[in-house]
């Protein structure tokens, strides 16, 4: 799965540097995570680094985009130029 940003979002602007993917961006409001370059840190990181820096918790897994490990891996060596 791809993560996502709650409306709990302070824009701190911790998150967006943190990204390997690119994933993360300003939206109209708050922070927002492209579904089609998240990929949890797979192939980068353990564990997803924006979740990491978050200082209110409010990236959760997005239940809109199901992804298996594997995939998230694939999208990792497409994204990367690795495939």
């Amino acid at each position: 799965m791809s993560l996502m940003i709650t409306d709990e979002c302070i824009n701190c602007d911790v998150c967006e540097p943190e990204c390997p993917n690119n994933a993360i961006s300003q939206g109209e409001e708050i922070y927002v995570i492209d579904p089609n370059l998240c990929t949890q840190c797979v192939g980068h990181y353990d564990e997803p680094q924006c979740q990491q820096v978050c200082p209110v918790d409010c990236i959760p897994l997005d239940p809109s985009h199901p992804e298996t490990q594997e995939e998230l891996y694939q999208k990792y060596l497409v994204i990367s130029g690795k495939a």
